[in-house]
């Protein structure tokens, strides 16, 4: 059994690298990015920033959208739009930078090739540069 000491390296080498290297440590797993939302303007935009912030990253995956507001609940998020990377909320509430929706990306996507989760797994809560 790792510590979360080892974790917490592994998760910070990955995300040290570029998405497309982060992408490619996953091995045979992919990226799915996903806005979920109910519709309005909010959730529109954060949409197209997402699509934009993939085509930037090269990712190479469809950005999906959802309205299914049960699905983000059951994520334990009350806020809505929501960017998830991987089955996992990287970001909620009304966003107008993409500068934000990338590093989320990158975020999710580098937490998944190591196996940790996103935020919460630092003491400081996630609000260091670390995670």
């Amino acid at each position: 059994m790792e510590t979360f000491l080892n974790q917490a390296c592994k998760f910070r080498e990955c995300y040290n690298n570029p998405i497309t290297d982060q992408i490619r440590i996953m091995e045979n797993k992919t990226v799915k990015i996903e806005v979920i939302g109910s519709g309005c303007a909010n959730c529109r935009k954060l949409h197209e920033l997402a699509v934009a912030a993939a085509e930037e990253l090269k990712v190479g995956v469809k950005v999906e959208y959802s309205d299914d507001v049960q699905r983000a609940l059951a994520m334990g998020v009350v806020q809505f739009p929501v960017l998830a990377v991987n089955g996992r909320p990287a970001l909620t509430g009304s966003i107008s930078d993409i500068k934000k929706v990338k590093r989320a990306i990158e975020k999710g996507a580098a937490a998944s090739a190591a196996g940790v989760e996103p935020s919460g797994c630092c003491p400081c809560g996630g609000d260091c540069d670390c995670l």
